[in-house]
C-alpha cells in the first residue's frame, strides 16, 4: 500500500514538472511609454520566440513551470533579459520596459509605416523624414485646429494658400503642385481627388504618433499620386496605461480650439477616440474689407477600436467624421453688420465621413497577412453670390499584403483596389465634372541588407486605371553606411498622376468655368525621380556638443503635364502640351545640440521650370530659396521655449509679375507640471503680410478679381492655452 501511494505521489511530481503555462507580456518604450510594435521575446535556452503585435503584446504558450529567462531585443533598443518564476498568477500580464540604446540619436529609435518595414529609420534605404514626439508637440501648440504648421516648417515643404478669404491650403514639396503629393492617414488614401479640398485645414494634430514624409516618387508602394512625395499620418495607439489628453486653446483673432484624446487599453480589447471642436472668427487685421480668417465652425469625432481576436489575430476599426461651415469674403457681410446683396463672399460646407478597417494575422513569429479596407464619403458645396459648385466624392480601397521579415532580407507583396467616383451636381446648364475611376495594382518591395554596412530596397509595381491604362513603376533606394558618423543614400523610381480637375488652379477660382477633362485627348502624367543624400553626426567635447548634417540633392521631371488654359469660348479646359516641368535643387539641414539647447538650421534651393519647345519658364509660387532657423531650449519636464525665423525669396506669379521676398518670425514657450501645461506662441510676431506689401485682389471689392497668395495675409496672431493630461 504504501509503495503504491508513493508510486502516486512521484506521478502527481512528475506532471506537475511537465505542465505547461502561458506567458504575457507588453513590451513598451522605457521613456514614451509607447507598446513597441514587432519587438522579439524568445525564452531561453529554449529559443521558443515570437514578436510584439500593434499593441506591444506578446504571448508564448507552452512554457515549463520554474525559473525561466526571458530575452527581449528591439532594433534601437538595449537587449533586455527578464527572469521569471513559472506559473504566474491567473491573467497576470507583465509590463516590460526596453531603453532607446545609448549610441543612437533620437532618430534612429523610430520605427516608420510608410515603408511598411520593421527597420528603424536609420537601417532603411529610403529616405524618410519623421516629425514625432516634442517636435511635433511643440509645432501643435502654434496651430492645434490643424496641420498646416507641422509641415509647413520644415525644410522643402511650402504650404500653398490657394484661396485668400476660405485660407485653403495645399502642400508643396521640393515646389511641385499639391496635385502630385499624396497624404495618407495610417496607409489609407483619405485625401485623394475632390476630397482632398480642405484636407490641410481638418486634420488636426492632438491624436497623431508622427508623420512621415517621403521625398520624391513613392508609387510602388502607393500607387498614382505620389510624384513630388508622401505625406503618411500615423495615429496614437492605446497603451496599457489609460491616456487623456485635453487641450483648450485661443486666439488674438478670436479663434477657439478645444479637442480631446483618449486612449485606454483593456484585456483584449483598446479604444482611442479623438473629439474636437475648431471656431474661427471674421478677421480683417488690415482692413482690406475681405476676411484673412474666414468664419468657420467645425466638429470632428474619430473613434478607433482594437481587438485582439486570438494571439496571433488583431483587429483595428476606426470611423472620422468632421462637418465645417467656413465663410469668407467681405468683412461686413459675413459678420453681419450690414445687408450688402451685391457683397463678395465664399461659403464651403462640407462632410466627411470615412471607415477604416485593418485585419492583421501573424502566420509565424516572421510572416504576418494584412487585409485593409476603407470607405469615404465627402460632400462639399462653394456657394458664390451668383454660383454654386457642390458634389460628391465617394472613394473605396481594399488591399492584402504578406509581409515577412527576415534576418537579412524583409519582403512586402500586395494587392490593392482603389475606387474614386464623382458625382456632380446640375447647379447650371454647364457640363459636369463628374468621373468614375479605378484602378487595380499589384506590387512586391525587398528590403535587402546585402553586408551589414549596405542595404537595398527594391520594388515594382503594376497598376490599371480603368481610363488611362495600364503603368509598371520601378523603385530602387540604397544605404551605404560608410562608417559609425557617415551613411548616404541613393534611390529614384517612376510615378503617374491620372488627370483631374481638382487643381490648385482650379480650386483658386473655384472650379467656375473649369470644362471637364476629355480622357480620348488626355493621358496620365508620368514622372521620374532621382535623390541623393548625405549624412554626417558626430559629438564633441565628450558628447556635450551634438552635430548632425544631411545634405540632400534631388530632381524630379513630369512630363505632359496637364494645365488649365483659357478655351476659344471663354471658359477654362484643361491642356495637356508636350512639355514637362523639372524641379531640381537641394536641402541643406543642420542640427546642433549643446546641453538643453537645439538648433535647426535649414536651406532649400529648388529650381523648378516648365519646359515647351525653346521656352524656359520659371514654374509659379516658387521660393528659389528658402531658409529655416529654429532654437529651442528644453529644461525636462519643466520649460519649453522657442524662437524661429524662416526666409522666403521672390516668387514668380501667374500674372507675369514677381512678388518680393520676405521674412516671418514666431517665439513659443511652455511651462510644464506633472498633470498639466501652459503655452503662449507669437505666431509672426514681426507682422508680416502680402497685404502691407503687395495687393491681393484687383477690381472692385464686390466682384474681386483675386491675385496669387504667396505671402501670409493675417499679419501677427498670439495663442495660448492650456493642455491637460488626466
Amino acid at each position: 500500500m504504501k509503495k503504491l501511494i508513493g508510486a502516486a505521489v512521484l506521478l502527481l511530481f512528475a506532471a506537475g514538472a511537465f505542465a505547461q503555462n502561458t506567458y504575457k507580456a507588453v513590451v513598451k518604450d522605457a521613456k514614451t511609454d509607447q507598446p513597441l510594435a514587432g519587438a522579439s521575446v524568445m525564452l531561453i535556452p529554449a529559443r521558443i520566440g515570437t514578436q510584439a503585435d500593434s499593441l506591444g503584446r506578446i504571448t508564448i504558450s507552452n512554457v515549463p513551470p520554474g525559473i525561466r529567462m526571458f530575452r527581449y531585443t528591439y532594433l534601437g533598443y538595449e537587449t533586455k533579459v527578464d527572469t521569471v518564476t513559472m506559473p504566474l498568477p491567473v491573467d497576470s500580464i507583465r509590463i516590460v520596459y526596453l531603453l532607446p540604446a545609448e549610441s543612437h540619436e533620437d532618430l534612429d529609435e523610430v520605427v516608420v509605416s510608410a515603408t511598411r518595414s520593421s527597420r528603424t529609420i536609420d537601417n532603411i534605404p529610403t529616405r524618410v523624414e519623421v516629425i514625432a514626439g516634442e517636435e511635433l508637440d511643440e509645432k501643435s501648440n502654434m496651430k492645434p485646429g490643424d496641420i498646416r504648421m507641422v509641415l509647413a516648417e520644415s525644410t522643402g515643404i511650402q504650404t500653398q494658400q490657394t484661396s485668400a478669404t476660405s485660407a485653403n491650403s495645399s502642400i508643396r514639396i521640393q515646389g511641385l503642385d499639391g496635385r502630385y503629393t499624396q497624404i495618407i492617414r495610417d496607409g489609407f488614401p483619405l485625401y485623394s481627388g475632390f476630397s482632398g479640398g480642405l484636407g490641410l485645414l481638418q486634420i488636426a494634430p492632438l491624436d497623431l504618433q508622427q508623420v512621415e514624409v517621403v521625398k520624391g516618387s513613392a508609387s510602388t508602394l502607393y500607387g498614382g499620386g505620389a510624384i513630388a512625395g508622401l505625406v503618411n499620418l500615423v495615429s496614437k495607439k492605446p497603451a496599457a496605461e489609460r491616456q487623456l489628453n485635453v487641450m483648450l486653446n485661443g486666439t488674438s483673432a478670436l479663434g477657439l480650439d478645444a479637442s480631446m484624446f483618449y486612449a485606454e487599453q483593456f484585456k483584449k480589447a483598446g479604444l482611442t477616440v479623438y473629439g474636437a471642436y475648431n471656431k474661427g472668427t471674421a478677421y480683417d487685421p488690415f482692413h482690406t474689407g475681405l476676411t484673412a480668417i474666414p468664419e468657420f465652425d467645425r466638429f470632428t469625432l474619430n473613434p478607433k477600436l482594437f481587438l485582439a481576436l486570438s494571439p496571433s489575430t488583431d483587429l483595428v476599426a476606426g470611423i472620422t467624421a468632421t462637418t465645417e461651415k467656413r465663410t469668407g469674403g467681405n468683412i461686413s457681410y459675413v459678420q453681419g453688420k450690414a445687408s450688402q446683396p451685391d457683397a463678395y463672399f465664399e461659403k464651403n460646407i462640407t462632410g466627411r465621413y470615412n471607415s477604416q478597417l485593418e485585419l492583421r494575422h501573424r502566420l509565424s513569429e516572421r510572416e504576418t497577412f494584412v487585409l485593409r479596407n476603407s470607405a469615404g464619403y465627402f460632400d462639399r458645396s462653394i456657394g458664390l453670390r451668383d454660383y454654386l459648385f457642390s458634389g460628391v466624392q465617394i472613394s473605396t480601397f481594399s488591399e492584402a499584403t504578406y509581409n515577412r521579415n527576415g534576418e537579412k532580407a524583409d519582403w512586402v507583396t500586395g494587392l490593392n483596389f482603389v475606387t474614386e467616383d464623382f458625382k456632380e451636381d446640375h447647379n447650371s446648364s454647364a457640363a459636369v465634372r463628374s468621373y468614375s475611376y479605378s484602378t487595380v495594382g499589384a506590387f512586391v518591395q525587398n528590403t535587402w541588407t546585402v553586408v551589414p554596412p549596405v542595404s537595398i530596397e527594391s520594388g515594382i509595381r503594376a497598376d490599371y486605371h480603368n481610363a488611362y491604362g495600364v503603368f509598371v513603376l520601378p523603385r530602387l533606394s540604397a544605404l551605404w553606411k560608410i562608417s559609425e558618423h557617415v551613411s548616404t543614400r541613393l534611390g529614384g523610381g517612376l510615378g503617374y498622376k491620372a488627370p483631374t480637375v481638382f487643381t490648385e488652379d482650379a480650386e483658386r477660382i473655384q472650379f467656375r468655368n473649369v470644362q471637364p477633362i476629355d480622357v480620348s485627348a488626355t493621358a496620365a502624367e508620368r514622372s521620374a525621380g532621382l535623390n541623393y543624400d548625405l549624412n554626417y553626426r558626430t559629438s564633441f567635447f565628450n558628447g556635450a556638443v551634438g552635430l548632425s548634417i544631411n545634405q540632400l540633392f534631388f530632381y524630379t521631371r513630369i512630363n505632359k503635364p496637364i494645365l488649365l488654359s483659357p478655351a476659344a469660348d471663354g471658359n477654362l479646359q484643361y491642356v495637356q502640351p508636350n512639355a514637362h516641368i523639372d524641379t531640381r535643387g537641394m536641402e541643406s539641414n543642420v542640427k546642433i545640440t549643446f546641453s538643453d539647447f537645439k538648433l535647426f538650421v535649414g536651406y532649400t534651393f529648388a529650381d523648378v521650370k516648365y519646359h515647351a519647345g525653346s521656352v524656359n519658364n520659371t514654374y509659379p509660387l516658387v521660393s528659389r530659396h528658402r531658409l529655416n532657423n529654429v532654437l529651442m531650449y528644453e529644461l525636462e519636464d519643466k520649460w519649453k521655449i522657442g524662437a524661429e525665423a524662416y526666409y522666403f525669396s521672390k516668387q514668380q506669379l501667374n500674372d507675369g509679375l514677381t512678388g518680393r521676398s520676405y521674412w516671418t518670425t514666431g517665439f513659443m514657450i511652455e511651462k510644464l507640471w506633472e498633470r498639466f501645461s501652459i503655452f503662449l506662441n507669437f505666431e509672426n510676431f514681426t507682422n508680416t503680410s502680402q497685404t502691407r506689401f503687395d495687393t491681393i485682389y484687383t477690381g472692385p471689392l464686390n466682384n474681386p478679381v483675386f491675385r496669387d497668395i504667396y505671402a501670409p495675409v493675417d499679419g501677427f496672431v498670439m495663442n495660448g492655452g492650456i493642455k491637460l493630461r488626466l
